[in-house]
């Protein structure tokens, strides 16, 4: 019995020091790779959103939505809202209320989705320019500034060029960013008569 008690001491001892040797202390930190037993699929191989894949023939992962598809919170009435088009034309407006509350979401998406490529102010001077990336559209150049609003609203939908498709964010928020852009376009080229009265005296 004594041996058999020793066995088993002796067994117990090397599991237990087995499982600290592998799984170490309750709280102790390691750069090691960690061993996983059941992994449970947390690292497994998928492509992210706007990265490149070889399996589709334009090479990146977004997919434009099939023909015909709509969100599901938006009425099916409102065509120009969905699409960016009034029959065969690019339309003109903003079909949501533009109010201050939308600009500020405009700006804070924006943000998020677009400034890193178009920069702040949307001169095309984001932080990838400075990593190669280079393109990104300027909105104060002409053809921007004269450009439909429909057509923006297309172009963050599907992407344009070098540029991904957005349609992950929601149809307001998009129109929002739209609304946002036409702000930063003002802000670069307001008319005189729209500016006050004392800057166009001074001449700044």
């Amino acid at each position: 019995m004594n041996g058999f008690i020793r066995t088993f001491l002796a067994v117990f001892g090397a599991i237990i020091l087995a499982v600290i040797a592998v799984a170490g202390f309750r709280g102790d930190f390691t750069k090691r790779t960690p061993i996983e037993i059941f992994p449970d699929m947390d690292r497994q191989p998928k492509y992210k959103s706007q990265t490149p894949s070889p399996i589709f023939a334009e090479g990146r992962v977004d997919r434009i939505p099939p023909y015909g598809t709509i969100p599901f919170q938006v009425a099916t009435d409102q065509p120009y809202r969905l699409t960016g088009k009034m029959g065969n034309m690019w339309g003109t407006g903003i079909p949501v209320t533009i109010d201050q509350k939308l600009i500020a979401r405009g700006q804070e998406r924006y943000q998020i989705n677009c400034q890193v490529c178009h920069g702040a102010t949307g001169a095309g001077n984001g932080i990838t320019s400075q990593y190669g990336l280079v393109g990104a559209a300027s909105y104060h150049l002409d053809k921007y500034r004269v450009m439909a609003d429909g057509e923006i609203f297309n172009t963050i939908t599907h992407g344009k060029g070098q540029m991904g498709p957005y349609h992950h964010i929601e149809v307001n928020d998009r129109w929002a960013i739209v609304a946002y852009i036409r702000a930063l376009q003002l802000a670069q080229n307001a008319p005189a008569k729209l500016l006050p009265t004392e800057v166009v005296q001074s001449g700044k």
